[in-house]
């Protein structure tokens, strides 16, 4: 205890300067899963959350009482996240790369700006923009190719749309953080690999994608933790949660946020998000393993 505080006493100045952002992740990121005891409660408005009775697994059942919907929201969930992670991984290193590999950097960073300015869009404007090509009647893609094709009643057209709003909307932002890697890119290792004879391919292929790779897998470890999460805006708002969509669309947050509006059932709510991040946070937890074991030095821990 003694060193404990010598070395607190030490480090004080250091304790201080942390000591504001400790209080913000204590206080947003800690004290509301108290909440979460809320998913193993009949929540009752008048009683509040811990008076309210508890009620063992119901919520959990709930949430699985209809066994055919649970198992597609699932699913949606799951495979929206590969297609999203897959494609956009690959998008975001390839455009990274060709922004760096550009000979006339200015207009690399006038890019790279026009690339950001998506993410600040938010879903709520996004899903106009979205009707603004799509619609049946006024749509820009029916218009011009006089195609008539009902977007918003055909579920099978989803997936592929959704995927091109979230590339639009996410690419840019993302390849920033590779684009910082690449920036750290020790100069004379292609400069060497140039005197040797080495193509800009084999100079890419050889520097620059190996030094992506430790970005790249600390990315995806991240990623895995929300698996389970979908990004609520896009496919409630985009989709202007329209129920014809949603055999193609509909997943567990879209899902959990129709079941709010429809009964308010907030112990139902806790429930889903308690099994989104226990399935996340084991999910994670063996995809770090599996990286340790192959490469140690690219594992979060």
């Amino acid at each position: 205890m003694k060193d404990f505080l010598q070395n607190t006493w030490k480090h004080r100045a250091h304790i201080v300067m942390a000591l504001p952002v400790f209080l913000i992740l204590f206080f947003i990121m800690y004290v509301p899963m108290a909440g979460l005891v809320m998913a193993f409660k009949n929540y009752n408005y008048t009683l509040g959350i811990w008076k309210s009775p508890f009620n063992g697994l119901d919520n959990f059942k709930i949430l699985s009482a209809s066994k055919d919907t649970f198992i597609n929201i699932t699913k949606n969930t799951v495979l929206y996240y590969l297609m999203f992670t897959a494609v956009g991984t690959f998008l975001n290193v390839t455009l990274a790369i060709a922004i760096d590999q550009l000979m006339f950097k200015r207009m690399g960073k006038t890019m790279q700006t026009m690339m950001i300015i998506p993410v600040f869009i938010s879903y709520a404007a996004v899903q106009f923009i979205v009707y603004a090509f799509i619609s049946t009647d006024t749509g820009i893609i029916n218009n011009t190719f006089d195609a008539g094709v009902r977007f918003y009643s055909t579920a099978k057209l989803w997936p592929m749309i959704l995927l091109i709003v979230k590339i639009w909307k996410d690419t840019g932002y993302g390849s920033v953080l590779y684009m910082s890697v690449l920036a750290g890119i020790d100069s004379s290792l292609y400069e060497a690999a140039e005197i040797d004879g080495a193509s800009k391919w084999q100079r890419i292929w050889h520097i620059t994608l190996p030094s992506l790779i430790p970005m790249i897998t600390v990315m995806l470890l991240l990623s895995v933790g929300n698996v389970m999460r979908s990004d609520t805006g896009l496919f409630y708002q985009v989709t202007r949660n329209s129920g014809i969509l949603y055999s193609t669309t509909q997943v567990i947050d879209s899902y959990v946020l129709n079941a709010i509006f429809k009964n308010s059932n907030f112990g139902f709510t806790a429930a889903t998000s308690l099994f989104q991040s226990v399935v996340g946070l084991l999910l994670m937890l063996f995809a770090n393993g599996m990286v340790r074991k192959i490469a140690p030095e690219n594992a979060l821990f």
